[in-house]
């Protein structure tokens, strides 16, 4: 059965149904859609009311595993996992935090590719809560704006944190810079490294997962091979 089937006969208004539970799914690689999966109140508590809630909670589940919570080393480490959620690691699950983007006219003429190579993200698999380590590579050609550099590494690290998979990351790195440049000339690949699969499960230390977009121009076998070319090292 492909995914598709899976998901059609499996989900019906974002619910699991026949009994159907995560270990059918197991280590199964699942990719859903486009949009990060998100309740409708999913901004319903504030920031601070979401840290609250999530110290409790892991607070429980130190409890639960055996961990003495009365320990120096212990006892600040249920807020400090709540801080580290909200502000930090899964701060690109709210849209406030969105990297506000100013674009400037083409007025060099630069009418070929423009390429941000290496832009380092830690992520986090939305399977195993475990992080995704890798580098991104971005490339567009300009229709007649241009973006300053440090906003397209601000889009990659926006998407990046939150609980992901690399084939949608991808492709929301590639949406965003199709609709904030208006243009489809847009490529965007990701390298990775999912500690999914080296530090738990099969245990393979050495893979690595690489996914790619080619819009528009990119999406010839002269422009990949072009781009590629600038990628090596």
């Amino acid at each position: 059965m492909n995914t598709e089937t899976f998901i059609a006969t499996k989900k019906k208004n974002g619910h699991i149904l026949n009994g159907f539970s995560h270990e059918d799914i197991g280590d199964d690689h699942l990719y859903t859609g486009l949009e990060t999966p998100m309740k409708k109140d999913a901004f319903k508590l504030s920031d601070t009311e979401k840290k609250q809630r999530i110290a409790l909670l892991f607070e429980e589940i130190m409890d639960v595993m055996g961990l003495d919570l009365t320990d120096d080393s212990l006892k600040g480490t249920p807020e400090r996992v709540a801080k580290m959620y909200i502000d930090e690691i899964f701060s690109g699950l709210n849209p406030a935090n969105k990297p506000k983007i100013a674009l400037f006219d083409n007025k060099y003429q630069y009418n070929q590719m423009l390429v941000e190579k290496n832009i380092a993200f830690y992520s986090n698999c939305e399977h195993h809560f475990v992080p995704i380590i890798g580098k991104a590579h971005v490339a567009y050609i300009s229709s007649g704006k241009v973006i300053g550099l440090s906003k397209l590494n601000r889009i990659v690290q926006y998407y990046a944190k939150r609980p992901q998979v690399q084939e949608r990351l991808t492709n929301q790195i590639a949406e965003d810079l199709k609709h904030i440049l208006g243009t489809e000339d847009v490529a965007v690949i990701i390298d990775a490294k999912h500690l999914c699969v080296s530090s738990r499960g099969i245990k393979d230390e050495t893979s690595a997962t690489v996914t790619c977009y080619y819009g528009g121009k990119f999406n010839t076998p002269e422009k990949i091979a072009e781009l590629q070319n600038y990628l090596k090292d």
